[in-house]
């Protein structure tokens, strides 16, 4: 990352701040952060108090401000979406403007101001979605590996994660906000099951990929599966109230029991890239398989394994990942 100027698109929230950090603790030349919350951006700059970030006051649906940001970067993190399930599903318009229009918006820019690499935030609801949010993440993906075959020399990749641990307004700090003031937690399905993934982790391997992929790939972090149920069980637990002050609500709108990571028709395209990731190769021109960079990956090496973590596997991951 030596002397590499970065720009993170929504690098407010919880991975963007994850991201700066780790950048911060490289060679950076600048961070300039872009996104559309002006208390967001003031809290960021308080926290790092760093001369090398920059920032930007901006929407990605803006075609100009996404152009401007993007002059003289070498790297851009593309994290920006609107997230959240049940807010898509009664807004898909507004999802659609922002998480695959905005998508293209970046695309074209990066390709115009000659940016060498840029890695898109997926997520696991991208498989086989059946929601507003999941089907615009979906298209996102397609049109960056998409924009691999323009005529430019800007690499595009996609990093798709599951669900991060900790982050503004996910599960965890949702459970602790209903266990302070009601001694008890709402879930939705006693049976819903999430990858998680720590902030830290996927802050770590979005800089890794940026600097060894090739282009054209889908890198997949290895995930443990966890039962939110659990998730609510241990921080009952942890808080000292008892674990049956569980209610269960149903589902809300757009919400799966389980997700997937990894489609039916990509798990012959899966590979081996490190210890921690796998990746998504369906370009035949790649050649990281004949140059023995990555190895062929039989899913069946999995059938063996427990899909889910217990509840003793999962106390001890939660702990470990400071939760």
């Amino acid at each position: 990352m030596n002397h590499k100027n970065i720009l993170i698109i929504g690098g407010t929230g919880s991975l963007g701040l994850g991201l700066i950090k780790e950048l911060l603790a490289s060679d950076v030349a600048s961070i300039k952060v872009f996104a559309r919350n002006e208390h967001k951006m003031f809290s960021m700059q308080q926290t790092f108090l760093s001369p090398k970030i920059d920032i930007v006051i901006g929407d990605i649906k803006e075609k100009d401000s996404i152009d401007k940001a993007c002059k003289d970067i070498d790297i851009i993190y593309h994290l920006a979406a609107l997230k959240h399930v049940p807010i898509c599903e009664k807004m898909p318009n507004e999802a659609i403007a922002t998480n695959i229009l905005g998508t293209k918006n970046v695309i074209d820019a990066a390709i115009k101001n000659q940016v060498e690499h840029v890695v898109f935030a997926s997520t696991d609801k991208a498989v086989n979605p059946d929601c507003t949010y999941g089907t615009s993440k979906l298209m996102g993906e397609k049109m960056i590996l998409s924009a691999n075959t323009e005529p430019s020399n800007t690499k595009f990749t996609v990093f798709r994660g599951g669900n991060l641990l900790n982050s503004a307004g996910s599960v965890i700090p949702l459970f602790e906000k209903q266990i302070d003031e009601t001694q008890a937690v709402t879930l939705t399905d006693e049976k819903m099951s999430r990858f998680f993934l720590s902030i830290q982790s996927a802050a770590k391997m979005m800089i890794e990929i940026s600097l060894r992929s090739a282009g054209g790939e889908i890198f997949i972090p290895r995930m443990p599966q966890i039962k939110v149920k659990d998730i609510a069980k241990y921080l009952l637990n942890k808080k000292e109230v008892s674990d049956t002050n569980i209610s269960i609500i149903g589902l809300r709108p757009g919400e799966k029991i389980k997700e997937q990571i990894i489609s039916e028709n990509e798990k012959e395209y899966l590979f081996e890239f490190s210890k921690e990731l796998y990746v998504v190769l369906k370009n035949d021109n790649h050649r990281w398989e004949a140059n023995h960079i990555v190895k062929k990956y039989d899913l069946k090496n999995e059938t063996s394994k427990k899909e889910l973590l217990s509840y003793e596997e999962a106390t001890i991951f939660l702990k470990q990942a400071g939760v």
